[in-house]
C-alpha cells in the first residue's frame, strides 16, 4: 500500500460523497476555466508587477509586498484547482480571498460596483469546496498525523 492510498482510506461515506460523472465534469470544468483565470489574468499581472496592478496596490496603501502575497496567494490557489486532492482546500483558500477582495474593493479602493464579482466568484468556490468536501477531509487526516 502507497502512502497516498493510505492517507485517505476510501470509506462508504467517502463514496456516497461524490458528485456524480455529470456533477464532477462540470466541476472539472470550473475549476479549470477558474485555475488558469487565477494563475494567468490575476496572479500573473500582480506578480509580473502590472501598471495597474502596482496602481491598485499603491491605492490600498498597505506597500507593494501585499501585491506579491496576494499574487502569491492566487497562484497557489489556482493551481490548487487543477490538482485532485487539493480542490477542496484551494476553493476554501479562494473563497476567503475572494472576500477580502470584496472587502477591499468597498472600504479601501471606494469601488463598491466592482465587490459583486469577487463576491460572485467566492459562491462559486463554496460550491466547489463542497462538492469537493472529502479532499478538505483528506488533507486534515493528513495533517493531524
Amino acid at each position: 500500500m502507497t502512502a497516498i492510498a493510505s492517507a485517505a482510506p476510501i470509506t462508504a461515506a467517502a463514496v456516497a460523497r461524490r458528485p456524480s460523472k455529470k456533477m464532477n465534469i462540470a466541476l472539472w470544468t470550473v475549476q479549470i476555466l477558474l485555475g488558469l483565470f487565477f494563475i494567468i489574468a490575476s496572479a500573473a499581472p500582480k506578480l509580473l508587477g502590472a501598471h495597474a496592478a502596482v496602481e491598485s496596490f499603491d491605492t490600498i496603501g498597505w506597500g507593494q509586498w501585499f501585491r506579491y502575497f496576494t499574487g502569491l496567494v492566487e497562484l497557489a490557489g489556482g493551481i490548487g484547482l487543477l490538482v485532485p486532492r487539493l480542490t477542496g482546500p484551494a476553493a476554501v483558500g479562494l473563497t476567503i480571498t475572494m472576500v477580502c477582495a470584496a472587502l477591499t474593493q468597498v472600504f479601501l479602493l471606494g469601488a463598491a460596483a466592482l465587490a459583486p464579482f469577487p463576491l460572485v466568484l467566492g459562491v462559486v468556490f463554496v460550491w466547489i469546496a463542497w462538492q469537493r468536501r472529502d479532499s478538505i477531509i483528506a488533507v486534515r487526516e493528513l495533517l493531524a498525523r
